[in-house]
């Protein structure tokens, strides 16, 4: 999945970016928290794994 597919849907479920770290960027939402990989193109498993934890 790319990137930028991922992040859409991040902040459509209301995630706002909170700042980058070494190689991921963090996203929150309220006191959730999430970190995604700064890479063009994200595992699959990865992505699947993040969607169904956080229902988007």
């Amino acid at each position: 999945m790319k990137r930028r597919e991922l992040i859409i849907k991040l902040e459509k479920a209301g995630f706002v970016f909170c700042r980058s770290g070494g190689k991921h960027d963090i996203y929150k939402r309220g006191s959730e928290e999430i970190q995604i990989p700064r890479h063009r193109e994200i595992n699959e498993r990865l992505a699947k794994r993040i969607i169904k934890e956080w229902n988007l």
